[in-house]
């Protein structure tokens, strides 16, 4: 038997609010792409590993730079026309007009009618920090090469540095936007680090 109450003590609340906001949590840190989210990693990882250890598994040069090019050139195809797009909703590439000039475009997926992103926050973060760390690493290797006199090496790392590093400035400029909104960005960072250490030592010498 169900006791009745008082209508003073009867209130409607909502069954589904709290499943609701367990799915759209759900939906937030689950990868929905598995498939991109592999191969956006996969290539550029496969490079890095081929370019450490290729001395070890074979004496050929030629094989061995021909293999980073490769891949290299299916990680630049991959994350510039797939994996920027379906993970974070992303593309950037180049349009030549009827004259003969040409343009870059950037584009940036517009936030869904609730206002919900309709990327995952995990995708996001696989994403960026493949982005963002393969580059860099490559940018050591070229130093690595230069001083250590490995020239021959040098052509492939550099290869590296341009291929990933144009997927990251593109996408960089998708996320900010201009080239003078990525400029004030910067002004904007590096004038609040330079007020950060004039009030620090200020207070040094205060006290």
């Amino acid at each position: 038997m169900l006791r009745q109450g008082s209508s003073d003590d009867i209130e409607d609340v909502s069954l589904f609010d709290a499943d609701d906001e367990v799915s759209r949590r759900s939906k937030k840190s689950k990868i929905r792409h598995p498939v991109a989210s592999f191969f956006h990693l996969f290539f550029r990882v496969s490079a890095i590993v081929v370019y450490l250890l290729c001395e070890l598994l074979t004496s050929s040069f030629i094989a061995c730079m021909v293999t980073i090019i490769l891949l290299l050139s299916c990680d630049f195809w991959a994350v510039k026309n797939v994996t920027g797009r379906l993970m974070v909703g992303l593309r950037w590439w180049n349009q030549v007009d009827d004259d003969g000039r040409s343009h870059w475009k950037f584009e940036s997926r517009k936030v869904s009618a609730q206002g919900h992103k309709t990327s995952s926050e995990s995708e996001s973060r696989i994403f960026w920090l493949g982005l963002i760390t393969c580059p860099i690493i490559w940018v050591i290797f070229a130093f690595s090469a230069l001083f250590s006199f490995k020239v021959k090496w040098l052509a492939v790392v550099m290869m590296g540095v341009v291929l990933q590093g144009a997927n990251l400035y593109g996408y960089i400029r998708c996320k900010v936007g201009s080239r003078k909104n990525l400029t004030s960005m910067a002004t904007s960072y590096l004038g609040k680090q330079f007020l950060r250490q004039t009030m620090a030592k200020e207070d040094q010498t205060a006290s």
